[in-house]
């Protein structure tokens, strides 16, 4: 006699009812997602994963926790990619009669319920939609191409409501704010979890799963990286970051600017490649790079007049610029006009490259006891954040960040960076140094080659 065993379901009565009556089976994968209890849930999609149609389950299934005339925002990068979870969870809500009005378009859209709970389409492009009331729940659809200002919104507008976001998006060139918080939330932590959610975990399309004909063709056919990355959904670690202890999770917070604290003006002076200039202050010993000018074909005087205009001139108080910027070459030394246009007198030095590395290093270490670093970035400032590998450069949004010499094997070359798309980067480590000295190597046991910029 063969007895079959029932498993529970770890979905409550009222997801399960739901999901019985829209015919709709997870798989192991999805039922992960699905049945967690975490408020911040990352997914990695594979091409054709189904992530569009298990987010919109998603809100389903928090359905039931959430009170009467709740909000739920369906955030993208534009409108149109909030369309599918849009029509799929109009076509749900449908199917179990639940929907009262629904909008022709998405662009935007709305779904009203019968018990007053609205679900509203966001796109990123129009910062101001994001300031409103605060939702009881957030899905970012195609969240890998949003960029990490719009993520730290989101996250601040979950926060009046103790509400949740989850995220879904395919993965790309390994690098970005995204896939780090993939790697980060991996084994869970605090309220954050990460999933993966691979291409062939749609048995629809792929029902030999990891072993389906087509999964192994693809895999036979692209490499490694492309095939971990866009079918199995996971994110590949980024080769040749100069600065790979760099963590959004940790090091990126949502300061500001603290009036009446001393300002701190670090400067790398250029015009083709960047001219940067980064405000700091320094508050209960952690170093807060707070804003940040990041320009192309301005001189000195431009990036002055533009500091001026900014609120927390006033409290400007101690300048630091690159070495060369004491130079004259056929004109005024930037730290000449610095004085000048501004009354700013600029200290400088000369700072070996790995050095003035390892002194960023070390502040970026969080604390053995606290788990606090000792320097932490606004998520604004686009310049630095596309040289530490976390978001595209500002100029031309490609993937550029500080990267060591490689050579066709992925293998570091040499024992100093490329010197190119470093400009935030160097201002900091030059103000670093002035204000904290070098490390210590004594007491590593290292021997660091110097060499200068």
């Amino acid at each position: 006699m063969v007895v079959a065993v029932q498993t529970a379901s770890p979905f409550d009565s009222v997801t399960q009812y739901f999901f019985e009556k829209l015919d709709f089976e997870p798989t192991k994968e999805q039922e992960a997602i699905l049945a967690t209890d975490h408020r911040f849930i990352l997914v990695t999609g594979g091409e054709q994963a189904g992530k569009s149609m298990v987010a919109s389950k998603f809100l389903l299934s928090r359905l039931p926790d959430a009170p009467q005339k709740a909000l739920f925002w369906l955030v993208g990068p534009d409108y149109a990619n909030t369309e599918r979870e849009f029509t799929y969870l109009k076509e749900d809500f449908e199917a179990l009669g639940i929907l009262q009005d629904a909008t022709k378009r998405n662009d935007p859209g709305q779904l009203t319920l019968d018990d007053g709970t609205r679900i509203v389409t966001k796109s990123a492009k129009d910062p101001r939609s994001l300031a409103r009331e605060a939702p009881h729940g957030i899905l970012a659809c195609e969240a890998a191409q949003l960029d990490l200002p719009t993520y730290e919104r989101m996250r601040g507008r979950t926060g009046p409501r103790r509400g949740w976001l989850m995220m879904s998006g395919t993965l790309e060139a390994g690098i970005g704010w995204y896939p780090q918080l993939a790697t980060a939330w991996t084994n869970g932590m605090n309220s954050r979890v990460s999933y993966s959610l691979p291409t062939w975990s749609n048995h629809f399309l792929y029902p030999g799963g990891r072993n389906d004909p087509e999964i192994l063709a693809m895999e036979r056919e692209s490499s490694d990286d492309y095939f971990m990355e866009r079918i199995a959904g996971r994110p590949v670690p980024p080769a040749g970051l100069v600065f790979g202890e760099f963590r959004v999770d940790i090091h990126v917070r949502d300061i500001k600017w603290v009036p009446k604290e001393p300002v701190h003006v670090w400067v790398d002076p250029g015009y083709a490649g960047a001219h940067a200039v980064v405000a700091v202050q320094v508050i209960n010993g952690q170093v807060q790079v707070f804003d940040e000018l990041y320009e192309q074909g301005l001189t000195t005087s431009d990036m002055i007049s533009k500091a001026r205009r900014k609120p927390w001139w006033k409290d400007v108080q101690f300048g630091v610029i690159d070495v060369a910027g004491m130079q004259h070459q056929a004109m005024a030394a930037p730290a000449e006009v610095w004085l000048d246009e501004a009354g700013l007198y600029m200290s400088s030095q000369k700072v070996p490259i790995n050095q003035g590395s390892e002194r960023l290093k070390a502040l970026l270490k969080p604390d053995s006891i606290t788990g606090e670093p000792q320097i932490v970035f606004a998520p604004h400032l686009k310049g630095i954040l596309s040289e530490f590998g976390v978001e595209p450069n500002p100029f031309n949004n490609q993937t550029q960040a500080y990267r060591w010499k490689l050579d066709r094997d992925g293998n570091i070359v040499g024992d100093t960076p490329e010197d190119r798309y470093n400009h935030s980067v160097k201002a900091v480590i030059y103000g670093l140094v002035d204000r904290f000295g070098y490390v210590s190597m004594r007491d590593r046991g290292e021997r660091i080659r110097v060499r200068h910029w």
